[in-house]
């Protein structure tokens, strides 16, 4: 068994592809971050990222995978589910150690977990879709903090610089510490410095005047909508997880 470290990124999971068909190895434990040995004994190779291997394996994947089945291959990846490096590397030794497209070959671990990976990340990007509360700052952009289970934000760009072209706005993944900026032209990554505020969510100092109105109104608005009789909290949670209420400006 041979463990290997490489830096988390997808090119060096690619670059890690192409050391492990060079070296011909078989038996491999893959692992984000840097080389450590646990073991006088162990196998281990450090990956350094390599754009030339990294495009070499990714004009193969090209070739064994439909344009759909590359782009599953790298939001699963770039989900950042934590454990499923070894999961994502038996996939694409799969691809290319048959002869046929696999995308549907269910029957095999590998593809039925990058099935199973996009349908939670689908699941988590329609549902910050739906859970996104902007919140007018003095400067006139909306703002909005999510805390998303994976890293869904880059997939959030298309739906909402197609609904909100009209105005700037940002939304900023506090768990991950960067964001989305639109300026009525373009989207680009930002990262904010929360420095002089007690959390990243709290940024009450930079809202107008009038958006306590609005979310007093929208708050009443969603208690008169509500009938205490027909009250069902265990469908409630499980449509609108607990863990996504911080952020709600009804539940505030």
């Amino acid at each position: 068994m041979t463990t290997i470290f490489y830096d988390g990124s997808f090119e060096g999971l690619l670059s890690t592809v192409f050391e492990i068909y060079e070296r011909k190895l078989t038996l491999v434990k893959l692992q984000k971050g840097e080389w450590y040995s646990s073991a006088m004994f162990e196998s281990t190779l450090n990956v350094i990222t390599s754009e030339v291997n990294s495009n070499r394996v990714l004009k193969g994947l090209r070739q064994k995978l439909s344009p759909a089945g590359v782009e599953r291959l790298y939001i699963a990846h770039m989900a950042e589910i934590d454990g499923e490096e070894s999961n994502l590397l038996g996939y694409i030794r799969y691809v290319f150690d048959t002869a046929q497209n696999i995308e549907d070959d269910y029957g095999n671990r590998f593809v039925l977990r990058l099935s199973e990976i996009i349908r939670m990340i689908r699941r988590e990007r329609h549902r910050m879709e739906a859970f996104v509360r902007f919140q007018k700052l003095k400067d006139g952009t909306f703002y909005s903090a999510i805390e998303p289970d994976f890293n869904v934000l880059p997939l959030l760009i298309k739906h909402f610089k197609s609904r909100y072209a009209d105005q700037k706005w940002i939304i900023y993944d506090i768990k991950r510490n960067f964001g989305l900026y639109y300026d009525l032209h373009d989207t680009q990554y930002i990262v904010l410095d929360f420095s002089t505020v007690n959390k990243p969510g709290d940024v009450m100092n930079a809202y107008t005047e009038d958006e306590s109105i609005y979310q007093h109104l929208w708050q009443n608005y969603f208690k008169s909508v509500n009938i205490p009789a027909r009250k069902n909290t265990k469908l409630h949670v499980r449509h609108i997880p607990k863990r996504y209420w911080r952020h709600l400006t009804e539940k505030i």
